[in-house]
């Protein structure tokens, strides 16, 4: 926030334009002083809150002016409402308010109570507890209220630093002092924030972590004597929230309630926008979608920085350490998230990658899920890893724990692809085989019972090439998406590889294949390998022009393999895909090898023979003249 624009207003007499020039001058000023003052504007060198420029607009209540206080308390961030004696205190509730609601103006009020030097206008306490007390209880708007004297130079500086605080640490949203309670939406800020610090995930906050809370939040380790009296402060208003393994949730939240109900709710704000909240409480946008381009022809991936960061979140909050992450253990682990990403629960996570025999995903699973959310959302990604937590010492942020892979051009080129991420859609023809295919890459036992699939299922994994190398294959079969799929350009750009497969005991399977060529003929720029599944079953005849060894012999396309999901060889086929996406020129249509030149032979023997006759006779010549 660049300007505070503070609007000072209240009954004529009541000494707003005294305020102003007591703060101006620094001194009360007993000369005349005119009714309405010009425009003040404090530098932000001054010291106030996250250095903000201070505009301070005089105003008139009379009737003939109201057009120009209208304008004002428009612009204004916040609202200095001053009284000074009973008729004028009586006007804040009869006059004001319901004024300042009738323009729309959403702003904060600061209450003020002027003149307070006056023996009349009795104590403190009894103007807090008569008074001011009241009239915040009927309206939400009044922010803080305070006692001034422009007479006495008293409280003068206060009341504009309140003002100011008000815009840059607004109380509103984090604290309902009608409930004495923070508000859902702090409680919900400050809880993800206690998650983040519990480095080791065990629900308290140790030494070590309350003060590496602190170095980060306000740049200054804890003193000798802190720690032992912020628990001395819980302890008091909490017994036993204070244990031997350290503060928990409850004292957190129980101390910044004790931040705002003593006035110091800059400090909860100091928290909150260290974990980049805005003052509506929501994640700044920039935050969680920071500017992260991939170009045409390129993909997303996960840098070394983002698995290593996915890999430490698994182990900490596999709490068993059965190798599996449990509903309980994952709820746990996205708790500072809106919950499980949309597009997990849309295929069916965690299904769609590898689980142990409990049903719960693995390490393996998990890092192939979020490879697999990259290479697809690179943005939900980049989301996730904000609201967990992902921290870089670069400027970078979250950005730095993905990369952007070398863009694929040419594919039919000879050479790799510089890529660890491959999406390859499985076609066929409906029982091919494709789904029982999906099951088996992720080790999933096979099963008789035919489910058509009609929404598109993906499962990824991790394959381990020849060599060594790792690299993460999406399979996905598109169900009754497959003509919008295949129609559709961008989607066809993002697949490395198709596999095209068949039931080899299906006689009318393959047809399914060539007529799927003849209608998408474009398909013919992807890399492709033809699958025949079921070959645990008696192979048979298929009903069309060529049979499948003959139709990718006329393509000069390898012939198909024939594999089941029964069989534990299937996992070759599985490298076999990895590797044609890896390298995709060997996944086109073989190159005739070049018809042979005789002529060129000819024409080169005839220049030899010429060459030879020629240094014969210059020889004979030289040794005749010798």
């Amino acid at each position: 926030m660049a300007t505070v624009r503070i609007c000072v207003c209240g009954d004529e007499g009541v000494g707003k334009s005294s305020i102003i020039t007591s703060l101006v001058k620094d001194t009360f000023v007993t000369a005349k002083i005119q009714p309405v003052l010009p425009q003040v504007t404090l530098p932000p060198t001054l010291g106030t809150p996250d250095n903000v420029t201070t505009t301070i607009v005089d105003t008139s209540a009379l009737p003939h002016e109201r057009h120009v206080l209208r304008r004002e308390l428009r612009k204004s961030n916040v609202i200095l409402l001053v009284y000074s004696d009973h008729y004028s205190y009586e006007r804040v509730a009869l006059f004001w308010m319901p004024y300042f609601r009738s323009l729309g103006v959403n702003v904060p009020v600061v209450l003020c109570a002027n003149k307070s030097d006056l023996v009349s206008n009795g104590t403190t306490s009894q103007v807090v507890s008569e008074e001011m007390l009241p009239v915040m209880n009927e309206f939400k708007e009044i922010d803080s209220c305070i006692r001034t004297s422009a007479k006495e130079h008293h409280n003068i500086n206060e009341v504009f630093f309140l003002c100011q605080k008000a815009v840059t640490h607004p109380i509103a949203p984090l604290y309902d002092s009608k409930e004495n309670a923070l508000k859902p939406a702090a409680v919900s800020a400050l809880q993800r924030v206690f998650h983040l610090c519990d480095k080791d995930k065990d629900g308290y906050w140790n030494d070590e972590e309350i003060n590496h809370f602190q170095i980060k939040c306000f740049d200054k380790p804890l003193g000798e004597d802190d720690l032992p009296s912020i628990r001395r402060s819980i302890e008091r208003f909490l017994p036993g929230s204070m244990g031997e393994h350290g503060m928990d949730q409850k004292a957190f939240l129980l101390l910044n309630k004790i931040f705002a109900e003593k006035g110091r709710h800059e400090t909860i704000w100091i928290i909150l926008r260290q974990f980049h909240y805005t003052d509506s409480l929501s994640l700044r946008d920039t935050f969680l979608h920071p500017k992260f381009d991939v170009p045409q022809h390129s993909s997303a991936e996960l840098s070394p920085a983002g698995y290593r960061f996915f890999v430490d979140l698994f182990l900490k909050f596999d709490k068993d350490n059965d190798g599996g992450l449990n509903d309980r253990e994952l709820a746990n682990l996205f708790a500072p998230t809106p919950g499980v990403p949309a597009s997990w629960i849309d295929s069916a996570f965690p299904s769609c990658t590898v689980r142990n025999e409990a049903g719960h995903i693995t390490l393996q699973g998990w890092l192939a899920q979020w490879s697999m959310t990259t290479f697809e959302e690179p943005k939900t990604t980049l989301e996730y890893l904000a609201y967990l937590g992902f921290e870089s010492s670069d400027r970078g942020g979250t950005t730095n724990a993905l990369k952007v892979t070398k863009a694929r051009k040419r594919r039919n080129r000879p050479g790799r692809v510089e890529r660890n991420v491959f999406l390859c859609y499985v076609l066929g023809s409906g029982g091919s085989g494709k789904s029982a295919l999906l099951s088996a890459f992720l080790q999933r036992p096979f099963t008789h019972t035919y489910h058509p699939t009609i929404k598109p299922r993906s499962a990824v994994n991790s394959v381990e090439l020849k060599g060594g190398k790792q690299c993460y294959l999406i399979l996905e079969e598109l169900g009754e998406l497959e003509p919008a799929i295949l129609e559709n350009q961008a989607k066809l750009d993002a697949c490395d590889l198709l596999c095209y497969t068949y039931d080899s005991s299906d006689p009318d399977s393959f047809a399914h294949i060539v007529e799927l060529r003849k209608r998408y003929p474009h398909l013919d720029d992807l890399p492709a390998v033809y699958t025949a599944l079921k070959a645990d079953q008696d192979k048979t005849m298929q009903r069309c022009e060529q049979q499948p060894d003959e139709y990718t012999s006329a393509l000069n396309m390898s012939a198909p393999l024939h594999v089941s999901a029964t069989w534990s060889s299937i996992s070759e086929l599985f490298v076999h895909l990895a590797e044609c996406a890896t390298y995709p020129s060997t996944a086109f249509p073989k190159q005739e090898e070049e018809p042979y030149d005789n002529m060129t032979l000819y024409l080169g023997l005839g220049a030899i023979a010429c060459a030879a006759a020629s240094v014969v006779i210059i020889w004979k010549r030289n040794g005749v003249g010798g």
